[in-house]
């Protein structure tokens, strides 16, 4: 058989799966998640899974603990059409504070004021075991921060002010 990009491209989105999202309630998004200690093709697999649930489910971002796993890895895209897989990611450093609306997909249809950093530079490991340094601003870092807390058994709605129901729109 001739493999072509194409070919690859439609083997690799079938074997993508959509996860169960855990919602505010669940033990696992109170938990510190464990660093990754070894990068490989089920992780790899795990993150292809991760952005096709986030994707799926119109998020801009997925922490691994809100599909059940307990490790510290996180994807985000923010609609600029680059997904960003963070492994074992570290802020380093923040600058500034700015509030503004969030919501997340484990407490859905409820929305808060969260104050975050403005600026923050994280350090983190992608997917083929290269360190990297981002530097971020506005909704990247806002989005950044947010997932980072999952990681570290914090919701926004822990930290969130003038919390309120919305009903999404049909």
């Amino acid at each position: 058989m001739i493999f072509t990009s194409s070919t690859l491209l439609i083997e690799r989105t079938l074997v993508m799966a959509l996860l169960e999202i855990e919602k505010a309630g669940a033990p696992i998004l109170k938990q510190i998640c464990d660093p990754v200690k070894k990068i490989d093709g089920k992780l790899r697999s795990f993150l292809d899974d991760m952005a096709e649930t986030m994707y799926k489910s119109d998020g801009i971002g997925l922490a691994a603990p809100q599909v059940g796993r307990s490790i510290r890895v996180v994807v985000i895209d923010i609609r600029e059409g680059k997904l960003l897989e963070m492994i074992n990611p570290e802020i380093t450093s923040k600058e500034g504070a700015a509030v503004d609306s969030e919501g997340c997909l484990s407490v859905p249809g409820i929305f808060g004021e969260v104050e975050r950093s403005e600026k923050v530079t994280v350090d983190y490991t992608t997917r083929y075991g290269k360190r990297r340094k981002l530097e971020a601003d506005g909704l990247l870092a806002r989005c950044i921060q947010h997932e980072l807390d999952h990681l570290n058994g914090i919701l926004f709605i822990d930290v969130a002010k003038n919390l309120r129901q919305e009903t999404p729109e049909p």
